[in-house]
């Protein structure tokens, strides 16, 4: 029966999957959740509280447990005819309980109003009761208790100072949130305020509370100088102003045209590059014999621009005010016979006479230069209102690693979709020339800011969304409606179709419909739908989450299966109730062991499989049960299997065989499998070996054929997770190991399901048992959907070329994710197969056909469309350099394990040439060879190239595993996570000092180079993942007992748990901690580096701009650059 509600009107009284509960809360709630919170230190469970017996060794009477191996085996063919149980605690008093969970959480998409109860999709909206939270959506940096065994019981502060201001480059938005006792919500903010109702706006964020990887202003420079980076001042901050926050104009982050490139090659004003290139000064007489020209600082240059170009009044137009200096008479080099006069308001510089360092040679660099004025990442000190379209076209969106609040005014948000070029190019013979990728990074279920607009849920009843007949693209704002809209013209394919007679509406004196601005799919880019019966092959299925933890000897004794069952006991406190939830555990060494948990039992049963070829599930409905019927036995099971298996000498893993059996419970209703392993899986089906490594964990990128091993080892796995997808079961994999476990072959399970590998090498129970159970629980609680198809649809004159993420493709358009979630990304390359015309709008269309965690069936569509140029000029203007910088990032990761490491380098090197060499030939004005021309939005790229090609997975030697993990994780991580991972993030502790007050902490990025890392400094360099500490050998002291409670850098342990101590300068550094692992939604692997230990070495080797074996340093990279731009010149 069809809805009574009218079709494509947003159900009344209903809350959409971003709704954001918190948000309507009181400003203060982020202040009241923080405290009585400890974030940094993983303290255990309070007396009494659940699984506080875990990890502790058995009581010193007798047991009372029956060993694991006198429990009743089973043959495959029959049912067990006895099934053998263990008492339950020796203290069930002590058992059920923890602290609260603290007030509903921000985090989008999971609503604390909704009932358990779904309506039918095919019923009214606004009839139905509003379902409760399936999820407990609370920060995933919460405090975990730990085993036991491994700390001692503690007890969280009874104050902590609010989180401090951080200058970022993530945005704020991104949910994190101290642990402990009553967290915030995640992503918590001030309560949303409408764009268009409310007069003002209160100041959003704290002081410079924003970081982006460059600035969007003008960067204009005289010769001979450089742009200095504007990192924020800790005197001189700037606090956002009250009211709104500035709206971002057309192009407002763009500099005019006239001056939208860096030329680089000297130092600040007066200082000459000559003495690092070894050319003598103008004038002076050379005896060196000529050279090639060196790198010289050239002025910004004019670029040419079409007449319609918002930048073509600015062009050869210097502004005031930005940094230009014009050189005195005599600072003016002659010009050489042949070169053309200057241009107006640009400078030359005459060819010097150095030798060009090549590849990998040594290069001395004279400390004349200035490494500060090199181009660098440039915060910026506040949010901004982004408005995705503008006077009918397009708005250059803000870097991805900056903070903003989007308004949607017809493209999607650039948090769901975002393109490395923001125009078009109208033939592919013209993105050939620019050598840049056409590629888009789609992130369906992205978490929005606070303060944005939900996306709105629209009910088309039992007819469906409207769709063209012809490419089956879905209703958006950019369908042009004629005949009196009676038909409509489909942005994608062109096709003209029929209207829907209960859809039809009038035309406006302007051409669109008179209801397009109230309803949400014509005037939103991004929407929700409703989906009929149509879109569902099987009514949905119950949220199935199932725990499988290896219980070998090596995971017993380092602690592994503890900290395993500690993070379980405690993060299924965040699972829904009601009965759509439903959970399995099993545990495996060389057989596995499945667990009846029917509340009708006196305490759960343990059933053998010992057959680890050819697996079974024994009792397949009674292994996966509803959670509320089971909790109390779930509980009970967690808490004692330490104990257990706490004598296990079995040190064989049966990975693949435990994954199979669980699958094979797993395979009516699909869901998600969490694999708890530690050891190489050497057992049953699937077991792995040393392969020809023969157990060695280094391969240099010079031996022949290495890349073999970052490639399964066999095609077992691979095809084990095909049929996993097939069922809708999506994978997480911890490990959590000492030695190699050949993760390259792990992998390859989570990758094809859609789920995630989580690393924790070396493990370590005492630093690592909060890393894991944050990591679980913001895996269990984070928005995400199961059962989901995609596909990408673009305009006639572009293909989708291939896709690339954490999927499993069976047909050529579409992709199949058994789950999906909001830290997912998934890139999409383009090509061409035909031409556009100057000035016309290319679509790009996202459909996500997902089943939500309450069970109702949706497809959220994103829209964007962008202008088409044929003008070479504009793609560069419009770069977009952090996406492009994911997609080069993305495409080498996915040719690590095919080509060799050294070809690998080599073609992202000339990818960044090729690109600054096709603007300095087709864009740049005329100038002198010994110029190095950078575009304006894309300066960073040669620092960001250098970064990607000293990363941990491009390096030249490294442990297998740790390229497998690198290269599986930047396959489906976001934009503004992939920047940090590659280049990391630096911080100078011992500056806390000066800071007053814990509320507006502000500390500017360190450059990544050696030159600022001081002895008497204590430094903090982080990368999203992990977090290291680095003091220097002359620190103060005092200052070192404050942050870490010992008067010896020595005492430090290298793994270690940050605590908090009573002074404020340690209160400082805790407060800085948990507001980084908010802003990158991590909870950081904290880890102390000390000098002359490998640690050390650690903590240097991630210092990009430094030298290092085999690989240049910065300033060496742009002069190769530049050499290498310079042959293709000649």
């Amino acid at each position: 029966m069809a809805s009574p509600i009218r079709p494509g009107v947003p159900r009344p009284g209903y809350y959409p999957p971003s709704y954001n509960p918190s948000m309507q809360k009181p400003s203060e709630s982020l202040s009241d959740g923080l405290q009585n919170m400890q974030i940094s230190r993983p303290p255990s469970l309070p007396s009494g509280a659940l699984g506080s017996s875990i990890g502790q060794p058995p009581p010193s009477g007798p047991s009372t447990y029956m060993p694991p191996t006198s429990l009743t085996s089973f043959p495959p063919s029959r049912p067990p005819s006895s099934l053998t149980s263990f008492p339950p605690s020796d203290h069930p008093s002590n058992m059920p309980s923890f602290p609260p969970t603290g007030p509903p959480s921000s985090t989008p998409y999971f609503p604390r109003s909704m009932p358990p109860s779904v309506p039918s999709l095919g019923s009214s909206i606004g009839a139905s009761p509003v379902p409760s939270s399936p999820f407990s959506t609370t920060s995933p940096i919460s405090q975990p208790g730990p085993p036991s065994s491994a700390l001692p019981r503690a007890h969280p502060p009874t104050n902590l100072a609010p989180r401090p201001a951080l200058s970022q480059n993530l945005p704020v938005g991104r949910p994190l949130g101290p642990p402990f006792s009553q967290p915030p919500p995640f992503g918590s903010r001030p309560p949303p305020t409408a764009f268009a109702s409310a007069p003002t706006m209160p100041s959003l964020l704290p002081p410079s509370s924003t970081q982006g990887p460059s600035s969007n202003g003008l960067s204009m420079l005289a010769r001979g100088t450089l742009p200095s980076p504007e990192f924020v001042s800790t005197a001189h901050a700037q606090y956002p102003p009250s009211g709104h926050p500035p709206v971002a104009a057309p192009n407002a982050h763009f500099p005019p045209f006239g001056s939208s490139q860096t030329a680089v090659g000297r130092g600040p004003a007066g200082q000459t590059i000559r003495p690092f290139l070894g050319s003598p000064p103008l004038g002076a007489p050379s005896n060196q014999p000529s050279q090639p020209p060196p790198l010289a600082l050239g002025a910004n240059q004019a670029m040419p621009t079409s007449p319609a170009s918002p930048y073509s009044s600015q062009v050869g137009q210097l502004q005031s005010g930005q940094g230009l200096v014009p050189m005195t008479g005599s600072m003016q080099p002659p010009r050489m016979y042949g070169m053309p006069p200057p241009l107006p308001n640009q400078y030359t510089v005459s060819p010097g006479m150095g030798r060009l360092p090549i590849s990998g040679a040594p290069t001395t660099v004279p400390s004349k230069i200035d490494p500060q004025q090199m181009p660098r990442p440039s915060p910026s000190s506040s949010a901004i209102i982004f408005e995705t379209r503008q006077g009918g076209e397009a708005n250059l969106p803000p870097a991805a690693t900056s903070d903003f609040i989007v308004k949607d005014t017809g493209n999607c948000s650039p948090r769901y979709m975002r393109c490395t070029i923001n125009q078009i190019p109208c033939t592919g013979d013209l993105l050939s020339t620019s050598s840049m990728q056409l590629a888009l990074m789609v992130q369906p279920l992205a978490l929005p800011h606070p303060s944005e607009e939900p996306i709105q849920v629209v009910d088309f009843g039992e007819s469906g969304p409207v769709r063209c007949s012809r490419c089956k693209g879905y209703i958006n704002p950019f369908m042009k409606f004629i005949d009196q809209g009676k038909r409509f013209i489909c942005n994608l394919c062109g096709f003209t179709d029929e209207t829907p007679r209960d859809y039809h509406c009038n035309l406006g004196p302007d051409g669109r419909r008179r209801d397009a601005d109230e309803r949400a799919e014509l005037c939103r880019g991004t929407v929700e739908f409703v989906a009929t019966k149509e879109y569902m092959v099987r009514d949905p299925m119950p949220a199935v989450f199932f725990f499988l933890i290896d219980v070998s000897m090596n995971a017993v004794q380092t602690g592994a299966t503890a900290a395993a069952c500690s993070a379980i006991s405690q993060a299924i406190a965040d699972l829904p109730d009601g009965p759509r939830t439903m959970v399995g555990i099993a545990t495996f060494d060389s057989t596995i062991h499945f667990y009846n948990l029917k509340r009708d039992l006196q305490q759960p049963l343990m059933l053998i499989v010992p057959d680890v070829q050819d697996v079974y599930t024994p009792l397949q409905t009674d292994v996966i049960v509803q959670l509320s019927e089971c909790r109390q036995h779930l509980e009970q099971l967690l808490e004692n299997i330490p104990t257990m298996f706490q004598s296990n000498r079995v040190a064989e893993s049966a990975f693949g065989a435990a994954s199979k059996a669980a699958f094979l419970a797993m395979k009516s209703t699909g869901g998600k499998l969490y694999v708890f392993q530690s050891v190489l899986p050497s057992a049953g089906f699937g077991a792995l070996s040393a392969r020809e490594a023969d157990g060695r964990v280094n391969a240099s990128a010079g031996e022949k054929e290495v890349q073999k091993l970052l490639q399964p080892a066999d095609k077992t796995l691979k095809t084990m997770a095909i049929e996993f997808a097939e069922h809708q079961v999506c994978v997480d994999i911890f490990i959590t190991c000492q030695t190699y476990v050949d993760i390259a072959s792990i992998s390859v399970v989570p990758r094809t399901t859609g789920g995630q590998v989580y690393y924790y090498y070396p493990f370590s129970a005492v630093a690592d048992s909060g890393k894991l159970y944050n990591d679980l629980r913001w895996n269990i609680t984070r928005p995400q959907g199961f059962e989901a198809v995609m596909r990408v649809r673009c305009s006639q004159g572009l293909q989708v070329q291939e896709y690339y993420g954490s999927f499993c493709k069976r047909i050529p358009t579409d992709v199949d994710l058994p789950a999906i979630d909001c830290d997912k990304t998934i890139m999409v390359t383009f090509k061409h197969d035909d031409k556009f015309q100057e000035g016309a709008e290319c679509g790009f269309q996202c459909a996500l056909l997902y089943t939500t965690v309450y069970g109702q069936r949706r497809i959220r569509v994103t829209t964007l469309s962008l202008t088409c140029t044929a003008i070479l000029s504009n793609l560069f203007r419009s770069a977009d350099l952090d996406t492009q910088f994911a997609c080069a990032s993305k495409l080498a990761a996915n040719d690590i394990p095919i080509n060799p490491l050294i070809q690998v380098q080599e073609k992202t090197t000339d990818q960044c040439v090729n690109i600054l060499y096709a603007y300095r030939k087709f864009c740049a004005a005329v100038s002198s060879s010994g110029q190095l021309i950078l575009p304006e939005a894309l300066k960073l790229l040669p620092l960001y190239t250098l970064a990607l090609t000293k990363s941990i997975g491009l390096q030249n030697d490294g442990r297998l595993d740790d390229r497998s993990y690198w290269i599986s994780r930047v396959t489906s991580l976001p934009v503004p996570l992939i920047v940090p991972l590659v280049h990391p993030r630096m911080l100078a502790i011992h500056k806390l000092l000066s800071e007053e007050g814990d509320e507006s902490i502000t500390l500017p990025d360190v450059p990544l180079s050696s030159e600022h890392v001081t002895d008497d400094g204590i430094f903090f360099l982080e990368n999203g993942e992990d977090g290291l500490f680095y003091v220097g050998k002359e620190a103060n002291p005092e200052t070192v007992q404050q942050l870490f409670g010992v008067k010896s850098v020595e005492e430090i342990p290298t793994q270690f748990v940050l605590q908090q101590f009573g002074n404020e300068l340690s209160k400082k550094l805790n407060n800085l901690i948990n507001e980084i692992r908010r802003q990158r939604c991590s909870y950081l692997r904290l880890r102390f580096c000390k000098r002359g230990e490998p640690s050390g070495m650690l903590f240097f080797s991630r210092l990009i701009e430094d030298k290092n074996p085999g690989s240049l340093s910065y300033v060496e990279f742009l002069v190769h650059v530049h050499r290498q731009i310079q042959g293709k010149m000649a």
